[in-house]
């Protein structure tokens, strides 16, 4: 029976195995802070392939549930002294919420109506940061503190944050899989196949939407406040207009749909950040070209033409 890398076979589940062995064992070869912003972006990049990979909706605005949730946890626990898991909690809350509020407006249209809904949206929010004193304007929220998780784990030890992180992104990726794989995701597959069918069978596809709109928030806002705790600042960087289009690459690059792709994506557009950031070429410009070759070369992602070609060989 033929297997592929969106199924839980035996293949998938040796070859998760040796991914949690690998990010087990990587701070011993990477350094920490590195491995805690390819895991903070590849869970906002799973939280939008949710979205897009499961209902078939693109959003241009998912920064703003970054940044909301960066700037809630921050607020909370340098201002109100929160626990970081509570602090954490509160941010991912608080997306959910605006998710709620974003997805009530936007849901209604389809298409390029409903994406630029949702960037017009994320502007908006963004301006709103801009304004209000509680985010700190254009300094953001500094020097939050990383405490002690429930008073017991400390954080402010960079290899206890890293596997903080990683149980949080492993939580999250693991939610995101059991919502594709029920059978609320099977009628996400079904309205994002053919929306009139699945009116025609019954289904109130702008409920089931919208579900899926909030629940793609709260993971983002997840992915968000754990990267305000980790890295000790919300700034406007996280509800820009870029950090929205950045998710898209990741995506994009790492393979729509898939279990694996928007991690791979995550991982390679933020090892290009990081590696390229010494050099005089212009980033943007390089992330583009690859961006430019895989939708050449690889039009299903990274992973979905490894899924493909094994497909192909009756893997």
């Amino acid at each position: 029976m033929m297997t592929n890398l969106t199924r839980p076979g035996t293949p998938l589940r040796l070859l998760l195995l040796a991914i949690l062995a690998v990010l087990l064992i990587a701070p011993a070869v990477v350094y920490p802070a590195f491995l805690v912003k390819v895991l903070c972006f590849a869970l906002f990049a799973i939280a939008f392939d949710l979205l897009l990979g499961g209902a078939g909706l693109l959003s241009f605005g998912h920064a703003a549930f970054l940044g909301c949730g960066a700037y809630v946890s921050a607020y909370t626990i340098k201002t109100l002294g929160m626990d970081p898991v509570l602090g954490i909690a509160a941010g991912t809350l608080a997306a959910g919420v605006l998710g709620l509020l974003f997805g009530l407006v936007a849901i209604r249209r389809q298409g390029i109506y409903f994406a630029m809904i949702t960037l017009a949206l994320a502007q908006l929010f963004y301006f709103v940061c801009v304004q209000i004193p509680q985010t700190g304007g254009e300094d953001g929220i500094q020097g939050v503190p990383r405490g002690k998780a429930l008073g017991i784990l400390d954080l402010s030890n960079n290899l206890n944050t890293y596997y903080f992180v990683l149980a949080i992104f492993l939580a999250g990726a693991y939610a995101s899989w059991r919502i594709l794989h029920s059978p609320f995701g099977n009628v996400l597959k079904a309205i994002r196949d053919n929306e009139p069918r699945a009116i025609s069978l019954g289904y109130r596809t702008a409920r089931y939407k919208l579900a899926a709109f909030v629940a793609s928030a709260t993971l983002a806002g997840l992915a968000g406040a754990t990267k305000a705790m980790a890295f000790q600042v919300a700034s406007l960087l996280d509800v820009q207009w870029q950090t929205s289009g950045e998710v898209i690459l990741m995506a994009l690059i790492g393979g729509i749909g898939t279990l694996l792709g928007p991690f791979v994506g995550a991982a390679v557009i933020v090892s290009l950040e990081s590696y390229l950031a010494d050099l005089d070429l212009p980033i943007t410009v390089v992330i583009g070209c690859i961006f430019i070759v895989c939708v050449m070369v690889f039009r299903s992602g990274i992973v979905g033409e490894i899924e493909k070609r094994r497909a192909l060989r009756g893997e």
